[in-house]
Order: structure tokens, then C-alpha cells, then sequence
């Protein structure tokens, strides 16, 4: 159980959606908090806020995708704050379009945001972490991490690639004996702008998750340096449905309705 009053938190992604929630909830918790993100209007309602409520959060425009603007704004965030105690890479996009449909560009977009952005936030933190033997990575990731589904071909490749990243990462922490802890999240759909539109048929088994419950159980990782946490449990499941024959493996992500989930995508507009 680790103590958050002092530190410092970077959150990607975070002047809307979940990484609002964490950054907040961070914050009342007497961290300063830097939030990173591309959309000026969030990140000005975001700096309102935070002043209102009197919590200690900077707010930033960030292109996470961009690696020249990841490391020149990291270098601003050195200057401000001593050391970034815990980074959370949050930030993630989703085009909600079939293979076919989906545009190169859209493609490498998504790859940029959802993968390679953690290749360069990690890389501009984790050596001040390291010679510290103290800090907390923290990978946003998802249940489309672990399966496969219909019309998230972009999503669940970057996904799928985030969770081996972050996976590789605590690795070569745990060989060196590093005091920095990870923690990697795989929640299901969450009921926020991003993923607008999206249904389950099952709801007992696979609902669509509230933001704040998401960002809760988020920070409650992070306070209890817990290392992986899949919302909700059914989510688990996933490992064992992988040692059944493909042909029962389809029928199990039929009967759960993963398939149909995109069919009235609409995302945030």
C-alpha cells in the first residue's frame, strides 16, 4: 500500500473519459497530476475544474503519437517536477471500422496512439525510475488485448501489442530486481464517448463498464501496486477458452455476442 500525498502522476489521455477520472481522483489524493492530450477545449474545461476544486493539475497539449513531441514536452514536465512517480498511458483512439473499411491511415493512426506512444513515454520516464529504484507504469490496455473481434482489427492489433509491450517491460524490471512497479489493465467496453454505440448481449457476464468504477479500480491498482487487473472477471476467462479447439472457442465469443458488439458503433463524434 503505497502512499500517494507529494507525488507526481502523468496521465495520457486524460483531460476526458477515464483518464479524467483517474487524474482527478489522483489529485484530491494530493498528487500533482500532468495531463497530456490533443484536445484543447477538454484540456482548458479540465485546468477550470482542477482550479475550482483546488487540485494541483497541469494540463498540457500532447501528441502521444508524435515521438519529437513526446520527448520535448517530457523535458518541460523534468523541468516542472523533480521526478514523474507514476505514468499512466492512457491515451487511446479506435476507428470501430471493419478490416476492409478501415483506411491505412486510420490503421497507423491507431498503432501510433494505442502502441508506439507507450515505446516513448516509457522511454523519456523510466531511466529517472530506474536510478531512483521507485516509480509506477501503469498500461491502460484492454480486453481486446486478449481476443480477437469483429470490426476492432486496428484496436485489438495495437491492444494485443500494448499488452506484450508492457508484459516485455515488467520482465526485464523483474530480472534486474527494480523497485518500479507495473500494472496492466484489460477492462471491457467502457461506457464513455469512445466507444458510444457499442451493446453486449450478455450483460450479467460481460457489461459495459461505468467510467468510474474503471477509474477506481485504476487508482486502486495503483495504491496497492497490484500487477494486472482484467474488469470484469469474466474477462479471465479468455485463457482458459484458449486451450478449447477453435470451433468451440468461436461458439464461446458467439454465445457471448463479441461479434455483434460494433454492429451500431458510432464513437465519439
Amino acid at each position: 500500500m503505497k502512499n500517494l500525498n507529494g507525488k507526481t502522476a502523468l496521465v495520457t489521455g486524460g483531460a476526458s473519459g477515464i483518464g479524467k477520472l483517474v487524474a482527478l481522483d489522483l489529485a484530491a489524493r494530493g498528487m500533482k497530476v500532468v495531463v497530456w492530450d490533443v484536445n484543447a477545449k477538454s484540456l482548458n474545461d479540465l485546468t477550470k475544474e482542477a482550479k475550482r476544486m483546488n487540485l494541483q493539475v497541469v494540463c498540457m497539449n500532447c501528441d502521444v503519437s508524435n515521438r519529437k513531441d513526446v520527448y520535448a514536452k517530457a523535458k518541460l514536465v523534468k523541468k516542472s517536477a523533480s521526478s514523474v512517480d507514476v505514468l499512466i498511458n492512457n491515451a487511446g483512439i479506435v476507428s470501430g471500422k471493419t478490416f476492409l473499411n478501415t483506411t491505412d491511415e486510420e490503421a497507423e493512426r491507431t498503432m501510433r496512439v494505442n502502441t508506439l506512444a507507450h515505446f516513448w513515454t516509457v522511454r523519456a520516464f523510466l531511466q529517472s525510475m530506474l536510478e531512483r529504484d521507485s516509480g509506477h507504469i501503469v498500461t491502460i490496455a484492454s480486453a481486446g488485448g486478449l481476443i480477437g473481434v469483429a470490426g476492432l482489427a486496428d484496436y485489438c492489433a495495437s491492444k494485443f501489442a500494448a499488452f506484450g509491450f508492457h508484459e516485455s517491460v515488467r520482465m526485464e524490471l523483474r530480472k534486474r530486481k527494480s523497485g518500479v512497479k507495473t500494472t496492466i489493465m484489460c477492462p471491457y467496453f467502457i461506457d464513455t464517448g469512445m466507444f458510444s454505440g457499442v451493446a453486449t448481449k450478455t450483460s450479467i457476464l460481460l457489461p459495459i463498464l461505468k467510467p468510474e468504477n474503471v477509474a477506481g479500480r485504476i487508482v486502486e491498482a495503483i495504491i496497492k501496486d497490484k500487477k494486472r487487473v482484467l474488469i470484469p472477471w469474466t474477462v479471465y476467462t479468455t485463457w482458459i477458452l484458449r486451450l478449447l479447439p477453435v470451433a468451440l472457442f468461436d461458439f464461446a465469443a458467439d454465445f457471448l455476442g463479441l461479434n455483434d458488439a460494433m454492429n451500431k458503433f458510432k464513437g465519439r463524434r
